[in-house]
């Protein structure tokens, strides 16, 4: 009999768990988070079910393995979990682990109020406000999003035609907007949405060839974005993001907010330096910027945009996962499904 143990701090970044392992993680082989990433998958991905999945986690979890920095300008490394699989990046589990190591006295960074993360899609600077020792909120700057497609017409079996924008903020989304098929998510429930979004996925893929023009292994779409009325007046745009095939995010999401700042950029509703206040399904927000306009090696046009939000320890817990047990390496319910 073998036994695991996996001690973790837990907490939420604007509604969305966050679950950071902080003692039990596995050496890694690569010179670089990517690396160690492909090697996680290859031989530690185990580790992801079990925590991740039920009984142990369940089928909204998300989480990260904390790490020491991979190079000499960094001040620690993350490696992103999910129930879907291991992330080049995520916004809202940075956004949360980097506040629980600060909070926790984990990590000290170089350079007091900025903090440089190695994660597998690169290196990721954020700045951090405290009272305190409470993390008042995180600020990091993202890849550079774009707007891919425009105005798709895509025939979905609930509301017949729909003009849909491709933009990319980390992971590519279809956005649709409020248009005559589509009042706004606030008119549907969660379940319908997430029903609705996976066949949206589909359709676009169907639909057009979705491809990072600069990084052709970036490929395809597995999230969707409806769109809605904000539900307070400091908010300026809802949003609720479905993500893989069971998956609502509780937070504004970080790469999906991205992708929509990069969006209402292009469509000239967001200038550069203006804020964008996103709201999640449950209300909460997250802050995007245009920190810059840049051009991809394509010659697209893009945006470096950062992203603000904030996170809350909940727990400190500790994990064990034992070979003798039936479902040690978690399971979801839909691989009981006939």
């Amino acid at each position: 009999m073998t036994r695991h143990s996996f001690r973790c701090i837990e907490g939420h970044t604007e509604g969305m768990p966050v679950r950071m392992v902080v003692d039990g993680a596995p050496a890694l082989a690569g010179d670089s988070m990517n690396e160690r990433r492909e090697d996680f998958v290859a031989r530690y991905d185990w580790i992801r079910r079990s925590l991740m999945l039920e009984p142990r986690g369940h089928s909204h979890m998300s989480g990260t393995l904390l790490y020491p920095p991979l190079t000499a300008e960094s001040d620690m490394s993350l490696l992103f979990i999910e129930t879907s699989g291991c992330l080049p990046m995520c916004g809202h589990a940075s956004i949360g682990s980097i506040s629980f190591a600060l909070e926790a006295g984990l990590v000290h960074p170089k350079l007091p109020g900025t903090i440089v993360v190695d994660v597998p899609a690169g290196r990721l600077t954020a700045r951090y406000e405290t009272d305190g020792s409470r993390v008042k909120s995180v600020r990091f700057t993202n890849v550079p999003s774009f707007l891919l497609y425009q105005d798709v017409e895509v025939v979905h079996p609930k509301f017949g035609k729909l003009a849909v924008d491709i933009a990319y903020g980390g992971n590519f989304y279809p956005i649709v907007e409020v248009q005559p098929n589509f009042p706004g998510c606030e008119h549907f429930t969660p379940d319908e949405l997430l029903e609705w979004g996976r066949q949206m996925q589909a359709l676009v893929n169907e639909t057009v060839d979705v491809v990072h023009p600069d990084h052709p292994k970036i490929r395809g779409v597995k999230h969707c974005m409806w769109t809605g009325a904000p539900v307070s007046k400091d908010a300026d745009a809802r949003a609720v993001v479905i993500a893989g095939e069971s998956l609502i995010d509780r937070s504004p999401c970080g790469t999906g907010t991205s992708a929509r700042v990069a969006q209402r950029h292009a469509r000239g509703l967001l200038r550069e330096g203006r804020t964008f206040t996103h709201q999640s399904l449950i209300g909460s927000c997250f802050i995007g910027r245009v920190e810059s306009t840049i051009k991809l090696k394509s010659g697209l046009d893009a945006v470096l945009p950062s992203i603000e939000g904030r996170a809350w320890i909940t727990a400190r817990s500790e994990h064990y996962v034992d070979d003798s047990e039936p479902y040690a390496l978690g399971f979801g319910l839909q691989e009981f499904s006939k």
